[in-house]
């Protein structure tokens, strides 16, 4: 795979690593011999799929926080890294309207204290900074976001990830966009994410899976709101292979362009309602749910579509799992962690086995990049 050969014996500092995606992505990376370095509060939930995939021994684990610039510039120094994926987040809309001050210091202020380490530090490194589909200024509107669409955002949490992209593009246009700038830093924008191993409040998935698991039946509270679906491994993958591409630019024709935003999202098939979400995990997991519609309730999006168009052809990147395959990996995680909690690394690794297996099949470039031969150019 070609991930190996860019991450391998590499030095990659991944902020937010206590979270869900930061876990599953450290996962990934140490299966690619990677020498990972974690910077992060303490795990956001009990349980954690931090803990329960024992990473805090197998990677050098700094608890700190993103908004302490001093700290940020010690792990930086710490990790020495060739590689910087900034994950780190408040990443919840409905708490982000009970915290906002938090919510725009970690996620604002926060990229910006990364950002600088990382220009501080002047060593050749690659960093994709990860935000979110919520970043554009929703208009509700059929047709799915753009790279270039403006960026806003009704909620706190949603404005703030809009703001942190402005300091990306301001700190790339300011500091590291000389041919010679030993900084390449991108931005990644993906969907509404889901997987096993999220046990965060106030998440569909994770609710879901409670209630089910005490022979409730599932309270869905804003049933008609479309999202982008997506497995975890998917905009995961698109991080790696963005990253991958920035630090060996021979990897694509457009390595000069890729220092830019990209979105990561699902085939348009995968654009469903919370209704048909909770319809399919029940396929897999019977129960029932209840309508819980609140009028009164905070204001969130209805409708949000990503557009993957770029990613497609400047990095050959395409989802490998559709909307079925992604609930029932899904599902199948929390179930059989419900009856086996010793054995969840090798559950783990085995759906990024499988993920990786239906991207090769499916003949994505970076599954298949060693097949094609863009390592021969790269080696010679």
């Amino acid at each position: 795979m070609a991930f190996a050969d860019v991450y391998r014996g590499k030095r990659v500092l991944v902020t937010g690593h206590t979270g869900f995606k930061g876990a599953w992505l450290c996962e990934w990376l140490l299966s690619l011999g990677a020498e990972v370095t974690g910077f992060a509060l303490p795990p956001p939930t009990t349980p954690s799929l931090f803990e329960q995939l024992n990473l805090a021994p197998r990677l050098r684990h700094i608890e700190g926080d993103v908004r302490d610039l001093a700290a940020v510039r010690s792990a930086v120094e710490q990790a020495k890294p060739d590689f910087v994926f900034h994950l780190a987040a408040q990443p919840l809309v409905r708490l982000s309207y009970d915290q906002p001050v938090e919510t725009y210091a970690v996620n604002i202020m926060g990229t910006v204290n990364v950002l600088e380490a990382v220009r501080l530090a002047a060593r050749p490194c690659v960093v994709v900074s990860i935000t979110t589909d919520k970043c554009y200024e929703n208009k509700e509107w059929v047709h799915s976001y753009r790279e270039e669409d403006p960026m806003g955002g009704y909620d706190p949490y949603s404005s703030s990830k809009g703001a942190a992209e402005l300091v990306i593009a301001s700190y790339r246009r300011s500091y590291f966009s000389s041919p010679d700038s030993p900084v390449k830093l991108a931005s990644a924008r993906a969907g509404n994410v889901i997987g096993g191993g999220d046990w965060a409040l106030d998440r569909i998935v994770p609710d879901c899976i409670r209630s089910l698991a005490r022979g409730e039946a599932i309270p869905v509270r804003n049933k008609i709101a479309t999202r982008p679906w997506q497995h975890v491994l998917e905009p995961l993958s698109g991080y790696l292979w963005l990253g991958a591409c920035l630090y060996n630019p021979a990897l694509t024709p457009y390595g000069s362009k890729l220092a830019s935003a990209f979105n990561f999202g699902p085939a348009l098939a995968s654009n469903r309602t919370v209704a048909e979400l909770v319809q399919e995990i029940l396929k897999h997991w019977p129960g029932q749910w209840l309508d819980k519609s609140d009028p009164h309730a905070l204001h969130e999006a209805k409708l949000l579509n990503l557009a993957t168009d770029k990613a497609h052809h400047f990095l050959g990147w395409a989802p490998a799992w559709n909307f079925s395959e992604t609930l029932n990996q899904t599902v199948a995680w929390y179930r059989f962690v419900a009856k086996n909690q010793s054995d969840v690394p090798t559950l783990t690794t085995g759906q990024i086995q499988a993920y990786c297996a239906a991207a090769k099949t499916a003949g994505i470039t970076w599954a298949t990049a060693e097949k094609r031969g863009n390592f021969e150019t790269l080696k010679r």
